[in-house]
């Protein structure tokens, strides 16, 4: 393993205000919600259940009532389109879990697929999305094909990506943010197979797919840091993007946790942004800078789908970490709480939040962390 490596701390940050992003977990575009705007894909499914995307929004209906169709580009974000121009973030960076294509090249034996209509991409751009991470289990749902498609359109759209691309040099290197006063943000983002992503996914010096890491062995991240070294500059703030873990479940494993703090130690990222979790995990803050474990789904079409109740996975939480311009480390982290219901997001109930906050407070206790719910509703992490 490399010697520990220290954000750079040039003159050049000196004097920089601090930098607040907004982060979340899975934005699913696709299936139901896909139907709902302007231009819907071709419903056909091949699930084991269902066989066309309609049925999500029928399930959608029976448990909150009707959506009109279509709906605009804006719906689907509801609410949170206020807090984002309420706080207005320096960076806006989401997991988007859904392929932009007219692929049908649906991926065989994959019980479930994901897309989105290229024409509906303006309700990508309603957020004034800065960076789609790429790096899930998702983004091949309709082949290699529907993958160049889907990085060919948010390209178009001035929205980078990360994490997947036309061969592994293009996957791993990181959507580069820039940021006023010349000081640059780096987003690197990585799948792992215990996410769902299958081994046949992975990018190669000649094969499209996405950035796979193969484990999280100390091997693993000093190819994260050699990656991180080609690329940084002076200034630089690094984001490691990643898609791990199942979609149910608070624990974090000790190995998790051991890979992340390495990441933070050795490979010289200031923030961990971790998703495929469908609800949110327990935050820890190592030596002053942020690991989301998971993040959960801020939007999908899941509405009336039973199971998993006890979890809560309508329910979301918009990040805005504030960090220091100098080195990264964390200043100050606030949380909105969300549920989605109507194919839209919506701020959480009162009733909600707290039960969103008195989730995080018994996850975070073994991480070293507690959050307040403060006016109006939004939760304020504290750690040690």
């Amino acid at each position: 393993m490399p010697a520990r490596t220290e954000p750079p701390q040039g003159g050049s940050t000196q004097g920089l205000p601090d930098l607040t992003l907004f982060l979340c977990g899975d934005v699913m575009t696709g299936r139901g919600i896909d139907q709902i705007l302007p231009h819907p894909s071709d419903p056909r499914l091949f699930e084991p259940h269902v066989r066309s995307a309609m049925e999500y929004v029928e399930l959608a209906r029976a448990a909150g009532g009707a959506v009109d169709r279509p709906v605009d580009f804006a719906y689907v974000w509801g609410d949170a389109l206020e807090e984002l121009e309420r706080v207005r973030p320096q960076a806006r960076i989401v997991n988007l879990e859904t392929a932009v294509t007219t692929s049908d090249d649906a991926w065989p034996g994959k019980g479930i697929h994901y897309r989105m209509h290229p024409g509906n991409l303006p309700c990508l751009a309603a957020a004034k999305l800065d960076c789609c991470v790429l790096a899930n289990n998702h983004v091949l749902d309709w082949g290699r094909r529907g993958l160049a498609e889907t990085v060919r359109t948010l390209a178009a759209a001035g929205i980078r990506t990360a994490g997947a691309g036309q061969d592994l040099a293009h996957a791993s290197a990181p959507a580069v943010i820039e940021i006023p006063g010349g000081q640059r943000l780096l987003v690197f983002a990585f799948a792992l197979e215990t996410s769902g992503v299958p081994s046949s996914w992975g990018a190669a010096p000649r094969r499209p797919g996405v950035n796979l890491l193969p484990d999280v062995s100390p091997q693993s991240v000093d190819a994260v840091a050699r990656r991180i070294a080609e690329h940084r500059r002076d200034g630089d703030i690094v984001i490691a993007s990643l898609h791990w873990g199942p979609n149910w479940g608070f624990g974090v494993a000790a190995e998790e946790r051991k890979f992340a703090h390495a990441l933070l130690d050795v490979a010289g990222v200031q923030v961990i942004h971790g998703h495929s979790s469908h609800h949110a995990r327990g935050i820890e803050v190592h030596r002053d800078k942020l690991i989301l474990y998971g993040c959960g789904d801020l939007l999908n079409d899941y509405e009336g789908i039973g199971g998993y109740r006890s979890f809560r996975g309508e329910l979301a939480l918009m990040y805005f970490p504030t960090l220091s311009a100098v080195d990264g480390r964390l200043t100050r982290l606030s949380m909105t709480p969300t549920r989605t219901s109507h194919l839209r997001i919506n701020r959480a109930s009162p009733e909600d939040a707290q039960w969103l906050c008195t989730t995080l407070n018994r996850e975070g206790r073994l991480l070293g962390s507690d959050v307040v719910l403060e006016p109006p509703g939004t939760l304020q992490l504290h750690w040690a």
